[in-house]
């Protein structure tokens, strides 16, 4: 059992996965600090709380902080942006198996559909004999 999971452990998915959550706490760190320092004083000279996650209303005893949520929301909005150019670059540099295939598919159409074309002109060339 220990064998099995010495194995599991050092498969390369795994050891991808585990570089993939060290990274990406660190590059959340890093957006944290981005919006927290940057953007929240910019957003605050036009706020007169000074600061978006000092931004809050209270109804009776309950105290909302909505520029706390309304840190979260850039803060998710950055990395799932970021992400998203990631994936979308990976995609472009490794094309999927399905999409190869694809590619492969419509050359074969290409060519077969260029076989019918000969075919059927030499058809019409020999009945106008």
């Amino acid at each position: 059992m220990i064998k099995e999971f010495k194995e599991f452990i050092l498969r390369g998915n795994v050891l991808d996965l585990a570089v993939g959550v060290i990274i990406g706490t660190a590059f959340t760190g890093l957006v944290t600090s981005l919006v927290n320092n940057i953007f929240n004083p910019f957003i605050g000279l036009f706020t007169s709380s000074g600061a978006l996650a000092h931004m809050e209303f209270t109804i009776g005893k309950a105290k909302f902080s909505y520029g706390a949520f309304l840190n979260d929301v850039i803060n998710f909005i950055i990395v799932a942006f970021v992400l998203f150019l990631i994936i979308k670059t990976i995609n472009k540099l490794f094309p999927t198996k399905k999409e190869e295939n694809e590619i492969k598919e419509e050359k074969i159409n290409e060519e077969l559909q260029t076989l019918r074309e000969i075919r059927d002109l030499l058809k019409a060339n020999e009945q106008i004999k």
